[in-house]
């Protein structure tokens, strides 16, 4: 008799898989010089309207505080790849926007970020990753 529930198993299995996944995106993105967690701020970015989010929907969006948001967003504004933004309406909300640097960046990446996500997944066909899209929308 298993120690683990199914339920159980797939946690442990799927902390397992998103280490793994991590790691080999760090190691490819880093030839851009970006962490994953960087390339996740820069994609949120960019497909937001004006390449504009408030930094506490942005933390949220990556799963970060708004500490921690702010500790990854202070880099990438010294190496220009994101500004802040003033919001005219209302001076406490902070912004955030990609940079024409920064989107650049974000473009090379995606490319490398497509390829080693292609490798990871080699393994399952369209229909499999269909269905794993699907339950794993169903458990965010």
């Amino acid at each position: 008799m298993s120690l683990y529930t199914p339920a159980m198993k797939l946690v442990m299995d799927l902390s397992s898989l998103h280490s793994k996944i991590l790691k080999r995106l760090e190691s490819q993105l880093s030839v851009h010089g970006i962490s994953f967690t960087e390339f996740q701020v820069m994609a949120r970015l960019n497909s937001a309207p004006d390449q504009t989010m408030r930094r506490i929907e942005l933390a949220e969006s990556v799963g970060l505080s708004a500490s921690g948001v702010t500790r990854l967003l202070v880099p990438m504004e010294k190496r220009k790849l994101v500004q802040r933004q003033v919001n005219t309406r209302d001076a406490r909300v902070s912004l955030v926007q990609l940079s024409d640097m920064g989107e650049q960046l974000f473009k090379d990446a995606l490319t490398t970020y497509e390829h080693a996500t292609a490798a990871f997944m080699q393994a399952l066909d369209s229909e499999q990753l269909r269905q794993m899209n699907e339950l794993t929308e169903k458990l965010l």
